[in-house]
């Protein structure tokens, strides 16, 4: 519902818009020791003078239920009262729109130009970013706070822009709907059945140092949109017959005023922590993350309910063996899921373990989980049923953590569509080169069995024997091919060339003696027990030996790092460490002074001019100063400057950067989440040495 005209002259009249007064608030800070406050300003103007951090501005949202309550109207008309007062207020960015009224409330304000960007022949208009911090006001207007930028801007969201606003110290002045926060996205599309893809995270609006309500009565919001004031005629009756309906509306009202209290009441307690007076729940929610797509349910609700039981937040993934052989696209989905639980401020912990509600309860129990979260899961039917024995996994739960609230969040999606999702499986996903090989050797081994089994009958040493060279040619398959299906059809096969070659009558698939029904069932049986079982030993072998490779690059970094010289030496280090891990090219700036320094470039192969031109150019050059200057990764597969093609990411400790890393994503595959965490280990334990030689005046 972006873009809508919601300047309307009704609105500074008529609009109920409260701005949160924090009376609970105020009388704490008159209970609080004056000398003690003006000890605490002192001592923060002393320490910003020292680390030259510069102050942070403040966020102020106009927050409304619906287009067309009067947001941006408030919001210019509370910009109007400030530039009186004598602050220095520009519009950043505004709507464009028609209306005399809303002219009229601009005018006498500063505004920029807007930033224009052809995206396929039309020209988008855009807020300016470089514009803004370069013209640097005391209060920016920027409308929309969920937007989304084109192509071509440095952040992809509007909120990002705001984000670095704050940092360079600018008051800045917003709008949203309560349909854009992402918390509240599910309930908000099961009411209106309108999903909306511009979302906020809600630490934005948590994190806001002022939140003013724009309410109107939904009566006099239906009023307005069937004079045309917030739509076209035509437009107006589509929306008043879809999202538009009082029923619509009155159930956004109360969702938006309810998140307002919401907020209200976090800001109380903020405030009783910081004078003294803690208020702690004792309650702790746990969220299991899979990568199935309608897990960002499940993530949406723990995140609501740890908020309103003012609870800690934590995110389990458990890693299993079949976990490490997902495809692509389950690993995007898991990654995203990954990412959405930590805009919520969530813990993420990765577990390992094949027996998923095992590693759950065990966390739960060692860290005070009170309440678990969980998407309802398909139960196993038919054969795979019978192998596994399996019960459901929130039953085996209940059954480990008896004491514990399990919160099941229902799925609607098809079960067979959740399952592949859930085992990263797609049956399409397959290799045909790989396919083929696995197929030879297969053919090769059975063929092979069976002359030895032909041996084995001349040399009288009976069918058992046979039976073990069957099985164990099964265990070969298994462990050389990718496929499980592959070892599966090869233990269907040995029953059946057992049969053909070696029973009687010879060269059938009949069975005269009334044992043999009974031997192949358990030749059967056996033949796919020891090829699940090699199969899994095949996968623990490869994940024990890539841990075991991690770890050694953990120690290896520890100790080069105890006897590093120098800064230069030490970044060294830490950019061929990184290197071997992720099989990349790496880039490394020494940052000094607030700004990087001349690079250098490591290469995982001989591709030297590949690295050179795609790393060492200007604008991977001024990514890598952007992620110097702001303390925040960029680059490739991030919402800042993605079309770079490297990823930055700070070598940072306390908020001082030492230097900035770039590892060539571009071309392959892009990094692991288990990777993600040695390097961010590797990181992190380069800034902390990098900073303990700058205390110690080596540096």
């Amino acid at each position: 519902m972006e873009g809508i005209d919601e300047k309307l002259p009704e609105a500074a009249g008529n609009r109920e818009g409260w701005e949160m007064k924090k009376n609970d608030i105020d009388e704490m800070d008159k209970k609080r020791d004056p000398e003690k406050i003006l000890q605490e300003i002192k001592e923060q103007e002393e320490e910003q003078e020292e680390t030259g951090i510069k102050r942070r501005g403040k966020l102020k949202i106009f927050f409304g239920y619906a287009a067309g309550v009067g947001k941006t109207y408030a919001m210019l008309d509370t910009a109007g009262e400030a530039k009186a007062a004598g602050a220095d207020v520009v519009a950043g960015y505004i709507e464009p729109h028609a209306r005399p009224d809303t002219i009229a409330l601009l005018e006498g304000l500063e505004v920029l130009p807007p930033k224009l960007i052809d995206h396929k022949g039309i020209k988008l208009r855009e807020f300016d970013l470089d514009a803004a911090l370069w013209r640097k006001p005391e209060i920016l207007l920027v409308d929309e706070l969920a937007h989304t930028n084109a192509e071509g801007c440095r952040h992809r969201k509007r909120f990002q822009d705001i984000q670095e606003l704050l940092d360079a110290g600018i008051d800045v002045y917003t709008t949203v709907n309560v349909q854009h926060l992402e918390s509240l996205h599910d309930i908000v599309a099961s009411i209106t059945h309108i999903r909306v893809n511009e979302r906020v995270p809600d630490r934005i609006f948590d994190e806001a140092d002022k939140i003013e309500l724009v309410d109107i009565e939904p009566e006099e919001l239906l009023t307005r949109l069937a004079a045309g004031k917030i739509y076209g005629k035509n437009q107006a009756g589509r929306a008043m017959s879809n999202f538009f309906t009082k029923e619509n509306l009155t159930a956004l009202r109360e969702i938006a005023l309810r998140r307002t209290a919401d907020q209200v009441n976090k800001a109380v307690m903020k405030e009783r922590q910081a004078a003294g007076r803690d208020y702690y729940t004792g309650e702790h929610v746990l969220v299991c993350l899979s990568p199935s797509p309608t897990n960002e349910k499940v993530i949406r609700t723990a995140a609501r309910m740890a908020g309103a039981f003012r609870a800690e937040l934590s995110a389990v993934v458990v890693e299993t063996l079949e976990a490490a052989e997902r495809e692509e696209k389950v690993r995007k989905t898991m990654e995203n899921n990954i990412t959405l639980a930590k805009q919520f401020g969530a813990k993420v912990v990765t577990l390992y373990g094949d027996d998923i509600a095992e590693q759950i309860a065990g966390y739960a129990k060692n860290n005070g989980v009170s309440k678990i979260v969980i998407g309802r899961t398909v139960r196993p039917t038919g054969l795979s049923a019978i192998v596994r024995r399996r019960r459901n996994l929130i039953d085996r739960l209940i059954a480990l953590v008896p004491g514990m609230d399990i919160y099941v969040i229902p799925d609607v999606r098809a079960a067979v569509q959740k399952h592949r999702h859930l085992t990263g499986k797609n049956p399409a996903a397959v290799e045909p080169v790989r396919v083929a090989v696995d197929a030879a050797a297969a053919v090769f081994l059975l063929a092979s069995a069976t002359i030895l089994g032909q041996g084995i009958e001349a040399c009288g040493l009976g069918e058992m024997n046979q039976i073990m060279i069957y099985i164990m040619a099964v265990i070969l398959i298994s462990g050389f091919s990718r496929y499980r299906v592959t070892g599966v059809m090869a233990s269907a096969a040995s029953v059946l060339l057992f049969n053909f070659f070696f029973t009687v009558p010879r060269f059938t698939f009949q069975a005269v003696a009334s044992v043999y029904p009974f031997t192949f069932l358990t030749m059967l049986l056996c033949a796919l027990t020891v090829s699940s079982l090699a199969a899994r030993l095949k996968r623990q072998v490869r994940l024990s030996k890539e841990e075991s490779e991690k770890m050694q690059i953990l120690i290896a970094i520890s100790n080069k790092l105890k006897l590093a010289a120098d800064s230069d030496e030490i970044l060294d280090i830490c950019a061929k460490q990184v290197m071997k891990l992720l099989e990349k090219n790496v880039i490394i700036y020494h940052a000094v002074g607030g700004e990087v320094k001349q690079p250098r470039v490591y290469l995982s192969n001989d591709a030297e001019e590949m690295a050179g031109g795609i790393l060492l150019n200007e604008d991977e050059t001024a990514v890598a100063g952007w992620v110097c200057k702001n303390c925040h990764k960029a680059g490739c597969t991030t919402n800042t400057l993605p079309g770079a093609a490297g990823l930055y990411i700070p070598i940072q400790k306390d908020g001082r950067v030492f230097g900035v890393i770039g590892i060539d994503l571009k071309e392959g595959a892009p990094i692991k989440p288990n990777d993600k965490n040695v390097l961010h280990v590797i990181l992190d334990e380069t800034a902390v040495v990098l900073k303990a030689q700058m205390i110690h005046g080596y540096l």
